[in-house]
């Protein structure tokens, strides 16, 4: 039986990686995307009588939390190594608007949401947390091109770096507020550990979960960063085993950026993203530069389709039957209303066509870090109601995996058809 299992196992990701080979040459242009396939794919797989059991986030929390922690930081990587804009205060004027006016708004109004379908204040808290991030995994058709690419192809209207400012907005947020994200989960877990009242933790969370955490991060992802692309660039693959692995050094400082950043208390996520930049802008004109990032974002498709088809197996074991109509509105309203408001509301005064603006407003595609945050933060402290929370997670991602999934094509051609 064990025997069968694996073998059964073995089809099951065979066929998602045959996915995520050949699905691209027929969906890239259509209006849908991979990640809907695999978690309808997953359903299947885990719904058939053929001796699967369904994956259970609750009952498997640790193994869901490294799973999506190692997808999160892969598609951290890919995304910083194919971000062109160099960092600035004026060039990403968009993307400190959306991380400081739009994701705590976010949080706000997801917590309030939870609190509205009946969760605790810490659980609340943790709602709005997990919905903070925009995925970068599954936001792929509304971010930047490769390396060097820029979308000029694209017909939209370019901004410094040959990126227009829809993808790039979507594409640097993705890539910080994964990290960003990081010390209201933490808020969260104190406030479930000691309490409500201010005193028992405030003090310590902003001095070490707001601050040290976080410029911990920042200066590990620029000294490794640059270390790493010093390596990287040091030398040219000049022979047959050498070219064999090119790019592989993508994944190799993933890890290892993330694993020390961690070791010394810093936000990893941060930290791989800041590596990455520093990558991408050590040598901005070698051809090396594709190969890291094709590397890296082969690594990240295949990260997003185990992921996706383990949700869709999910779903299948019971993971959204907690939800209440309240809940079920709720999660809808994450998606439709606290994301797009909170969005336009961080625009406000921007000078960008409205057009532009409404659309990074509505793409907060929310997936792999809302699984990781929810993972990580059950696993550091009891949360009442923790299954109803799953629920509203996964029905938040699966809304957003679906909605946006169909719309981000057909919003991109109509922005093309506005610019030309």
């Amino acid at each position: 039986m064990v025997l069968e299992l694996y073998n059964v196992g073995l089809v099951v990701l065979g066929i998602a990686l045959f996915g995520v080979a050949v699905l691209p040459r027929f969906v890239s242009d259509r209006a849908v995307s991979m990640p809907v396939f695999f978690v309808a794919f997953g359903m299947l797989a885990f719904g058939l009588p053929i001796g699967l059991p369904p994956p259970d986030p609750l009952e498997q929390g640790t193994t869901t939390e490294h799973l999506t922690e190692l997808g999160v930081i892969i598609a951290l990587m890919g995304v910083g190594l194919k971000i062109d804009r160099f960092p600035g205060l004026r060039a990403w004027a968009s993307t400190w608007r959306l991380l400081a006016i739009t994701m705590p708004l976010s949080i706000a109004g997801a917590a309030l949401f939870g609190r509205w379908v009946g969760l605790g204040i810490p659980t609340a808290i943790l709602l709005g947390a997990c919905i903070a991030p925009t995925d970068p995994v599954l936001a792929s058709e509304v971010q930047v091109g490769g390396p060097g690419m820029g979308n000029e192809e694209e017909g939209l209207e370019e901004a410094a770096g040959g990126e227009d400012e829809v993808r790039f907005a979507l594409t640097s947020e993705a890539g910080l507020n994964d990290g960003l994200a990081f010390p209201f989960t933490n808020l969260a877990i104190a406030t479930a550990l000691v309490g409500l009242a201010p005193g028992n933790w405030i003090g310590e969370w902003l001095l070490v979960d707001v601050g040290y955490r976080i410029v911990v991060g920042v200066i590990a992802g620029v000294v490794l960063g640059y270390l790493t692309a010093r390596l990287i660039f040091a030398t040219e693959p000049d022979t047959p085993v050498a070219e064999s692995v090119q790019g592989l050094e993508a994944i190799a400082g993933t890890l290892l950026v993330y694993g020390a950043t961690e070791l010394v208390a810093g936000y990893g996520f941060i930290a791989v993203f800041v590596a990455a930049l520093m990558v991408r802008h050590y040598e901005r004109t070698h051809e090396y530069n594709r190969s890291l990032h094709e590397v890296s974002e082969f690594a990240e498709q295949v990260m997003m389709a185990l992921i996706m088809v383990f949700f869709g197996g999910a779903i299948v074991g019971g993971l959204l039957e907690p939800l209440t109509l309240e809940a079920i509105a709720a999660a809808v309203a994450i998606v439709f209303v606290v994301r797009p408001l909170a969005g336009l509301v961080g625009f406000l005064g921007f000078d960008r066509d409205p057009a532009e603006r409404a659309t990074i407003a509505f793409f907060g595609i929310r997936g792999i870090g809302s699984f990781y945050y929810l993972a990580y933060g059950l696993n550091h402290a009891a949360f009442p109601d923790s299954g109803l929370l799953w629920a509203v997670v996964g029905a938040v991602v699966l809304v957003s995996i679906v909605v946006h999934g169909i719309t981000a094509t057909p919003a991109v051609r109509w922005l093309e058809a506005r610019a030309d």
